[in-house]
């Protein structure tokens, strides 16, 4: 970083832009000005364990939270996870009926007494990721304003939708849709009624609601990495709410929470999915079906999953989430095609338009007046509500880690509308599929559709003509499904026991091959102790504490947002024209106006602009803060999006500092300027930069004085917005 001091540069030219209130209150500063909101302007004082009120608290998050500037291990986190992981592992192994019959106790207790807790709980997650995504906060972008998607958006879709899609979405295609027709949650089965809501019933399982929590969890770590630069976890995303003590044992605790129900949701699925490809290797090899071939394919996922995570998420996840989404898509349209094509897109249409007519009332439904339904809630709606609580920290932190400059809106429509839509077509085009089997009086297959969901999924493949290469193409796609999920989870697991500065950094190595293999471990003791019966037990009881998780993420960004809507709305009362960041847009003469939009400045014209007219206009002002007692930061920086140019920062105790940054950004040159150059097809603009990112608008042609009149009606806005956000709290 170049850092070349002018002559009125402080002394120290590498101490921190942003002191400690210990080490401001050394030096004189005058009290703030009066505020024009009557009275004198508010200081933000707090204690070191109190909630951050400002985004000057916000902005001290970073070093609060990071004891070290480098990766390393939570051996708490790590170690007391680990044993209740092993503990329950060895307990369900040694004891399965012991640990079955205990589970199913506490699974009754809380379909019963539970069951309107997880249905209210997701319906407020929904809630207040939609009113997000419509608010005006939905313009924030998860990192600075001037940030863009690292991602082109067809490959952004592909891995959300991989990373949130595991093989259990195949496994329960079938079986759910027939069981709601034969067993109805409500009134008799095999009746139009039945028929009408079967597939709607998995689709709203598998619909909205998990996809919000994994809106909720992504968006909110998301926000706090990338535009406050603190770590990607659940303990940052919760810093508004509880301050400095997510550091300590407080939040020690929430991440354990969050990373057991990681591990037994992402263990779920790969038992879900054994059991799935089992019957697939057995049709296809001639394999002998069983625990010892399920076992063999948990081993070698894991074998798999070391290979795949330690490449990292641009290489190996999304090149197996790319050819996860192109997979599954050729397997939808060879059952479109071979199926009962008009049949099939007929139902689709109607499961879509009876999906969205009864959302409202599914998403409250707790069958409170039909007798004996908490056995049916809790094998259904509350496991799969449990499952997506489970699921959310790691989805969560793998959408955001995918995810950097996308806007909050962007982001939650993309999550709840996209993956959902893939998802609905899948659910359809099986469950319709099976259903039309059943219509015709397949007896048969339906009984083994409800007895043993993983051999009616491949019983149902067989009817299809060319059932050799389906079942080898559903395989393979289910195969890719499961990878995904155990790269994706043995990545974010590390992440979770580690604290990792660098949002785009993942845990070490071999902490991967770690959660890897006791993932494993776990999925192997719950298919000993009793299949997937056990693990929907253990993923109800363990995703409980989850929840709170959730309302705690809620109120704490919803805290944030607040303070970024203080913060814009104390700007937009200085004036209409404003920049994206909020300050204004300097006057020009009509001359000045003219000639900005008839040039087209080259590097060397706007170097020289800034070493004649910016650079002295921010010495100046420079000189005049300082001799006001205010300690001045003056030099050539490089900001957070990688451009270098001149800077003035001012410190303020105890509140956000003032920073303006001038940098050269080069543009292309339109082609209709007439003045297009023969060696070059770029111009470049002087643009002001914020902690916050780019105002959005040129400096190149203004005069000295129109300069510092810049400066200062940035200045003037700035405390406004502190006193903004004061009010506000």
């Amino acid at each position: 970083m170049a850092n070349e001091p002018s002559d009125n540069k402080l002394s120290d030219t590498n101490q921190s832009s942003n002191p400690t209130p210990n080490e401001k209150s050394n030096k004189p500063h005058p009290p703030l000005e009066r505020s024009r909101f009557g009275g004198s302007q508010h200081k933000q004082h707090r204690q070191d364990d109190d909630a951050p009120v400002s985004r000057s608290d916000l902005s001290k998050a970073a070093e609060e939270l990071l004891e070290h500037s480098t990766v390393y291990i939570n051996w708490t986190i790590l170690l007391l996870s680990s044993l209740v992981i092993i503990a329950f592992s060895v307990w369900v192994m040694v004891m399965p009926q012991t640990a079955q019959i205990t589970m199913k106790s506490i699974v009754d207790w809380i379909a019963t007494n539970l069951g309107w807790y997880y249905v209210l709980t997701m319906a407020l997650v929904i809630g207040f990721v939609v009113w997000v995504a419509c608010s005006k906060e939905g313009d924030v972008r998860l990192g600075p304003d001037d940030s863009r998607p690292q991602y082109k958006l067809g490959t952004w879709v592909a891995m959300l939708f991989a990373a949130g899609v595991g093989i259990d979405l195949l496994f329960f295609s079938v079986t759910g849709p027939v069981v709601q027709y034969l067993h109805p949650p409500s009134g008799d089965g095999v009746t139009a009624a039945a028929l009408q809501d079967a597939v709607v019933w998995t689709m709203f399982h598998y619909g909205i609601a998990g996809w919000a929590v994994y809106a909720l969890l992504g968006m909110a770590m998301g926000y706090f990495a990338y535009r406050w630069n603190m770590p990607l976890s659940i303990r940052a995303a919760l810093y508004p709410l509880l301050g400095k003590r997510v550091r300590g044992s407080l939040g020690d605790g929430i991440s354990i929470i969050a990373l057991v129900g990681t591990v037994f949701g992402v263990a779920t699925t790969m038992g879900i999915g054994v059991v799935l490809l089992n019957v697939g290797f057995s049709k296809i090899f001639g394999l002998e079906q069983g625990l010892t071939l399920q076992i063999a394919l948990v081993i070698g996922a894991v074998v798999l999953t070391i290979a795949a995570t330690t490449s990292g998420v641009d290489r190996g996840i999304r090149w197996i989430s790319e050819l996860n989404l192109w997979s599954a898509l050729a397997m939808m349209l060879y059952i479109l095609i071979a199926g009962q094509t008009a049949f099939l897109l007929n139902a689709f249409v109607e499961n879509i338009g009876q999906f969205l007519v009864t959302l409202p009332s599914r998403m409250l439904q707790t069958f409170a007046y039909v007798p004996g339904s908490s056995e049916w809630m809790g094998g259904w709606t509350l496991f799969f509500w449990a499952f997506w609580l489970a699921w959310g920290p790691f989805v969560g932190v793998f959408l955001a880690r995918i995810s950097r400059g996308r806007t909050l809106r962007e982001f939650v429509i993309a999550a709840i509308t996209v993956p959902v839509f893939c998802d609905f077509i899948i659910v359809s085009f099986f469950g319709n599929s099976a259903l039309y089997q059943v219509l015709q009086g397949n007896t048969a297959f339906a009984e083994l559709a409800v007895q043993s969901p993983e051999q009616g999924w491949y019983a149902l493949l067989e009817m299809f003509p060319g059932a050799i290469f389906l079942i080898c193409l559903a395989t393979f796609s289910g195969f890719l499904f499961y990878i995904t999920s155990a790269n994706s989870g043995a990545m974010v697991m590390s992440n979770f026991s580690a604290s990792i500065p660098d949002p785009a950094q993942d845990g070490p190595k071999w902490l991967r091959i770690f959660w890897a293999v006791l993932t494993a471990v776990l999925t192997v003791a719950m298919l000993l102790a009793g299949g997937v019966l056990t693990m929907e037990y253990a993923t109800l009881i363990f995703a409980l504490p989850v929840t709170i998780i959730a309302y705690l993420v809620m109120a704490s960004f919803f805290k944030a947002l607040r303070i970024e809507r203080a913060e814009r709305e104390g700007k937009v009362l200085r004036r209409p024209s404003m920049a994206p960041t909020g300050g204004h847009v300097p006057e020009r003469s009509w001359k000045q106006r003219l000639g900005r939009l008839l040039t087209y400045p080259s590097r060397r014209e706007v170097s020289q602009y800034l070493e004649r007219t910016v650079i002295p206009a921010l010495d100046d002002i420079a000189v005049e803060f300082r001799n006001q007692g205010y300690e001045v930061e003056r030099g050539n920086v490089t900001n957070a999006t990688g451009r270098e140019g001149p800077l003035l920062r001012v410190s303020m105790e105890d509140v956000l500092d003032f920073h303006y940054q001038v940098s050269m950004v080069e543009m292309p040159l339109p082609t209709f300027s007439g003045k297009m150059s023969i060696e070059t097809d770029v111009y470049y603009r002087l643009e002001v930069f914020t902690e916050k990112g780019s105002g959005g608008y040129d400096l190149m042609g203004l005069t000295k004085p129109q300069l510092i009149d810049d400066v200062l009606e940035r200045y003037e806005a700035h405390l406004q917005s502190i006193a903004q956000s004061a009010l506000a709290h």
